[in-house]
This record gives structure tokens, sequence and C-alpha cells, in this order.
């Protein structure tokens, strides 16, 4: 959308200042993928585009909805409002910026603010991932303002402050001037220009190499890590060329046609607040680019065709990128495998208990050696089974559940050659040792990395954080890719309900598969007992995916046990094997200050009835006795007999295995609870965690320690914790999301 390239000092203060005081105030609760309503105000043109009754996540949605992604599926105002969007500014003939839908929504938090007891939530407020969104027009917000007044914005939180009220009021009534981002910098510029020309580079070889990278960045946070690490970019498909504006082409998904027309990549500069929840940095230097050409373009191979935009061969990565090197394609993704994996973990797919209830609250994740034998003949195993590794993407976003027993049917298949082939591979190479993981090269901290759970929603780290957990997954190049076409390039967030369950039932399967990689890392005899351990509660045909009549391998590692407890060996010589490229910045173990440490390490100790009474994410800052502050993160784990199945979690949760991963800084991007504590008090809120038993003394917990969303000094504490954030992480890091704070 156009915006003024140049305006009066005056109007650009104006615009600052409001712009400022959205970003701290308003884009913690409006900015993601289900911000309420579809009012995203984290830029200039999702502000003007405004809101709609619309939602992005449907879980009942029969049939695909009209995407409608910002800054992609429509281009200006007038095409939002044909897609249902309705102001929230002035516009046409509209005199009077008082009765703009914004300025009267924050007008009516004024004249009935939040009381500041430092007590839960008035029960007048709806608090919940699926509470009911009330998204009125101007020309309703009568009606509205009558049956909750007290819902005026920010909503659920205190009020602003007299100067932040008058900074977006003000901005209005000057009539919403707003400011376009300076130029790039010349060495940005021919960066830009440099990764562009290398993109679109002539011939098959660089066409298909260019096809294969957008699919896996067009998520990403691109950025030049040797010139500017704050300027951020999107890999698109334009239908123009440089140096001409971007004609971004629009698709469900990345694999999907172009149209008959030329085409071009192109990088677009991003222009909206960094959310803590979505940004996905992705550094590109001259290192970068002498790499994928060392991976892609100076190895000798042919590629005498391209593959066309066939879905059935579209949303196959092993028959659309057949003609691409194996190892090049593993390499590709695996030394930036948090950024791989991060896709699913911080796309539109990883929201909601249903999405996420597929995952362990806490497992590692190593990978296989791209050098080791396995890598070397996948390729053999790949031509074999291609047809076997059909995704559900296939099918659109129209899927028929009917069509799910093909896919199941599919993966047991591949299974089956896949256990032969590793057999096979043991007779002619020799049984499996530790080498055989990735150990980063000597100098690559993707080597290890942890995904947490957050019931609805989900966090992943590099290092192996906290103790042994319950599983490990070990990963390979058809496993890694998979979860990248399942749960990223290939899911649309606004498909029916058979395509968000076959995508969620695929990825039992992708989980099953890593862990009977980890098992086969373990003696014969101690396999199917901890896989057992796993699944309590399944049936037979769910645990033959994990390690049965589907998955079997019978033969030894060549890893020395001593104990009964061999996967507790393994834990410790996989972190032993990536000590030299981990960091463990996350580790409170690690902590300087000694009297810090020994106060808060008990922590980890909490029983599972203490455990089980905190909420998923806990932030607590820690006010130094010398000045400053340091910040700790609390992560329940919520223990489950297993994670198989669909529904009734609760039914299958066992609290008195729940335990608390204390960590270093923030992880998680949706904080439900905030702590400020002490230095001095330590150890009475270690000990008040400790005696955690029931509602009663978790609320005499909160109303000591806490910082409800009815605190005064809530926002004092947020924007510490956001600086604090941002120099603890300055490229990774982001605005928080408050819609998930607990409203006790």
């Amino acid at each position: 959308m156009p915006v003024p390239t140049s305006m009066p000092e005056e109007q650009k203060l104006e615009w600052q200042a409001a712009k400022t005081t959205f970003d701290h105030r308003c884009v913690v609760c409006h900015g993601c993928y289900d911000a309420p309503c579809q009012l995203k105000l984290s830029s200039w043109d999702g502000i003007a585009r405004g809101a709609t009754k619309q939602k992005v996540y449907e879980n009942s949605r029969l049939r695909e909805a009209p995407p409608t992604r910002l800054n992609i599926d429509a281009q200006s105002v007038e095409e939002w409002r044909g897609k249902g969007f309705y102001p929230v500014l002035p516009e046409n003939d509209q005199i009077d910026p008082r009765v703009a839908l914004l300025t009267r929504m924050l007008d009516l938090k004024r004249e009935n603010p939040l009381p500041l007891t430092g007590m839960p939530l008035p029960k007048s407020f709806e608090i919940g991932l699926d509470r009911e969104q009330v998204c009125p027009k101007a020309s309703e917000f009568d009606q509205f303002k009558k049956d909750h007044p007290s819902w005026g914005m920010p909503y659920a939180l205190p009020q602003l402050s007299d100067p932040e009220h008058l900074s977006l009021v003000g901005w209005v009534a000057a009539g919403t001037p707003h400011e376009a981002l300076p130029p790039l910098s010349p060495a940005l510029e021919d960066n830009v220009a440099r990764w562009e020309t290398f993109f679109n580079a002539p011939g098959l070889k660089q066409q298909l190499v260019s096809r294969y990278i957008y699919e896996h960045l067009f998520l990403g946070a691109l950025y030049f890590d040797a010139i500017d690490e704050q300027t951020f970019f999107r890999l698109v498909r334009s239908r123009t060329p440089s140096p001409i504006p971007v004609d971004e082409i629009a698709t469900r998904r990345p694999f999907e046609g172009p149209g008959n027309e030329p085409f071009y990549y192109r990088l677009v500069r991003r222009d909206d607040t960094r959310l803590a929840k979505t940004q996905m940095p992705y550094p590109l230097s001259d290192k970068r680019l002498a790499r994928y050409r060392e991976l892609f373009i100076d190895p000798i191979y042919d590629v005498g065709t391209m593959p066309g935009y066939k879905r059935s061969v579209a949303a196959n990565p092993f028959a659309a990128f057949a003609q691409l090197p194996v190892h090049s394609r593993y390499r590709f993704m695996l030394e930036e495998a948090m950024f791989t994996m991060a896709g699913f973990i911080k796309g539109p797919v990883c929201r909601g208990q249903v999405a996420l209830n597929v995952i362990e609250d806490r497992f590692w994740i190593m990978f296989v050696d791209p050098e080791s034998p396995i890598i070397a003949r996948e390729a053999e195993l790949l031509a074999s089974a291609v047809d076997d590794l059909a995704l559900p993407a296939e099918m659109g976003s129209n899927n028929l559940l009917i069509t799910w027993r093909k896919y199941a049917k599919q993966q047991e298949r591949y299974l089956q050659a896949k256990s032969a082939y590793l057999t096979d591979l043991a007779t002619t190479s020799g049984p499996v040792t530790l080498q055989q993981l990735w150990d980063g090269d000597g100098q690559n901290d993707n080597a290890a990395l942890t995904v947490l759970r957050h019931f609805d929603s989900a966090t992943v780290v590099k290092d192996l954080v906290g103790g042994a957990p319950k599983t490990t997954w070990v990963i390979d190049y058809t496993l890694l890719e998979r979860i990248h076409y399942l749960l990223v390039a290939g899911y649309d967030v606004f498909g029916n309900v058979g395509h968000q369950l076959h995508s969620r039932l695929y990825m039992d399967f992708l989980r099953m598969e890593g862990e009977f990689n980890f098992l086969t890392l373990l003696p014969v005899a101690r396999r199917k007992p901890l896989m057992e351990s796993w699944y309590r509660g399944t049936d037979d045909e769910v645990k033959d995916h994990v390690y049965g009549k589907f998955a079997y391998s019978k033969q030894e590692p060549a890893i020395a046990y001593t104990t009964d407890t061999p996967e507790l060996e393994l834990y410790q010589m996989m972190a032993d094997y990536v000590v030299p490229v981990v960091n463990r910045s996350y580790d409170a173990e690690r902590e300087t200050d000694a009297a810090l440490r020994e106060a808060l390490l008990p922590i980890a100790q909490l029983p599972g009835q203490a455990a089980t009474r905190l909420p998923e994410t806990s932030f607590v800052e820690i006010l130094l006795d010398e000045g400053g502050a340091k910040y700790v993160t609390l992560l329940r784990e919520s223990a489950h007999t297993n994670v198989a199945h669909l529904f009734n979690e609760d039914d299958r949760r066992v609290p008195r295995e729940d335990r608390v991963t204390l960590l270093r800084g923030f992880l998680g991007t949706y904080p439900n609870a905030l702590y400020s504590v002490r230095q001095s008090e330590l150890p009475a809120f270690v000990a008040a965690l400790g005696a955690l038993t029931d509602d009663a003394s978790y609320d005499a917990v909160r109303v000591r320690f806490g910082v409800r969303r009815t605190d005064p000094r809530f926002w004092e504490l947020s924007d510490r914790a956001h600086a604090a954030y941002s120099q603890l992480e300055p490229i990774a890091s982001g605005l928080f999301d408050y819609n998930r704070l607990d409203a006790r």
C-alpha cells in the first residue's frame, strides 16, 4: 500500500509517537496469526486494513476459506474492503475522528477502566484461546458498548497512560499521518540485487535449485548479517523483475503453480513490528551464497526437465526434487536445523491444543550424520518408496476424511521398506554407532535441539535443555523433509477440517518414526519395553509404527551399555557428544551468581503435585539486590500416558509425573503468568512454589509475587521484560503475545 515518502516534521512526530504506543501496548495482543478480529496493528498496512468478523482458525470449517494474509492476498484498502474487512480509522467522508472505531474503543476503556487491584480478572471478561470474539463495526459499537462496557482497549489489561492515549487519539485527529521506511542503504541494495541475480539465473538446474530454496525459506525473516541485522526481508515470487516494484504472486502454498507467465524470485523488505511467535531469522551472506553454490550448483548432475506444479508432484518433495542430490538437500536443511524445525513451531500450524497434543511436553532432537552410510544410500530407498511418501497436501485444502486410511497404509509400507533397508545396511556397513549422529561438524550449534510444548503453543531452541527427557527424536533426511512439507509448506491454515485433521494425524507417524530411529541406538532387549512405557494405553497397531510389525530392527548397536536403563546412559552420551557445539545458555546451573543459582535450582525439583498447579509458561523477573534484574522461565512439563490420540487429553494426563523445567532468559512466546520477585525474597518464592497443593495456595503465590493483568505495575514489567529479551536475543527476539495470560 503506498505511503507518503516525505512529510512535515510535526506529522512525523505524530506517527512515531503513535507507532511507539501501538508497538508496546497494542501489538502484544494484535499482531500474530490469531490476532482478535484479524486486526493486526504491527504495521500501517494492518492498521489501515482494519478488522473482520471472519476467523482464521476455525476447527469446524467444512470448506476452505479465502486466505487473508496481510500484504499477500490483497494489496490495497479497497481490496480488503471487498474481502469483508472494515475500517477502525476514519475513512471516506468521515469528518469527526472521534467516531472512528479505534478511538471509541480507547475511550471506552477510559470510561470504564480495569480496576487495578492486583487481584484476579473480573468475571465480566472472557479469557481463553477459543473464546468467542466480538468484532463490532463502527455502526455496531453502541450495542457493543451496552453489552460489554468493560471491554475497551487494551482488552483485559490496564488502560493506557495519558500520554499514550493522547498519542493515538491525537494521531487519529491529525489525519493518521504515516511514514514510509527509509530507503535501503547502498550496501543492502547491492546485496539484494546480488541475491536476486542468483535466484533468477538461467538454466533448468538453477531454476530447480531456486524453487527448492524458496519453498523452504518463504516464511523466513531473511537478513544480511554482515551489514544490517535489523532489516529483514521475505523471499517471494513476483510477476515483475528487478528493478520494477514487486508484484507478488499469491498462492495458498509455496509449491503451487505461479501461473503461465514468467516469474521472478524477489526479496521484499518487511516493515512490520517483530513478534516473538513469528520471528524466524535466517542470515544471508557471501559465505551462505558460496555454500549454496557448493551444495547445488557445483556438483555435476543433470536436470532434464522441470517437475511442473501438478499437485501430486509438487506436494511430494521426493518427487518434485528427485533430480537434486539427496546429500545437498539434507545439508541445506540440516545446517540451519533450528530454522527448519521452527517452521512448524512458529508457523501458523502451531496453534491450539489439538495441533500440539501430537508431541510430548519436552523432547530432544538429534540428527543422522549427513556423511553416514545411512544418508549415502538413502537415495536408493527414496527411489523405491517415493509414492509411499506422498503427503496430505496433495489433496488440497478441502480434504475428505475418508482418504485417511490411504496415508496410513503408505506409511506402513514405507516403514517396512525402511526397516529392511536398515537391516541390509547393518550387514554391509556395520552396526549403528554413536558417531552416526551429527556432531555439527564440530562447529554448528544446530546439532542438538529441544522442543517444549506449552499446551497450545510450543518452542524450539538449540541445545539439549533440561534433564533426561521422556523421548528423543533422531531425524534423517526423509523425516526432516516431510516435517517441513507436512506442517510448513503444505499446511493451509485456511483449509477445511479434513485438511487440518489429516495434517495432525500424519504428524503422529513422523513423531513415531523419529522415536524408532532413537530406539535403534539402544539394545534390542530394551527397545520394546521402553516403547511400551511411552505408549501406555494405546493399541498394538499404534505401537507397531514405533517398534513392532512395521518398524523393526534386530541389529544390536555398537554402543557399550552397563546398566539396565541404557536410555539414561544414551541421553548422557548424547549430551556429551554435542558439548563442543552447544553453549548451554539456558541452563540454570550456568548462572554465575552462586547465591542466585542455589536459590533457584530447587524449582527444577518440584514434586508433581506442585508442578501441576503452575501454568504452562511463567516469566519471573528477579530484582537484584545490587540493582538491575535477571529473568528466568518456568515451564510446566505435563505428563501423559501417551500422545497418540487426538481427543480426551485430560484422560491421559498423569499429574503426579509433572515437573518444571527451569531456564535462564525467556522461552515461550505466550506467557501465562508474570512474576516480579526481589532477590531477598527468592527463598520465600521458591518455598511457596514447593508448597503448592491446591488452587488456594497458587492464588496466594500470585497475590504475593505475581504481576497480574490487574496490577498497576503490569506495563512497566512488560517494558522491562521486552527490553531484556531484546538485549539477550537481538536478532531472534520480538514482542510477546499476551492473549494467553492467566485470568487468575
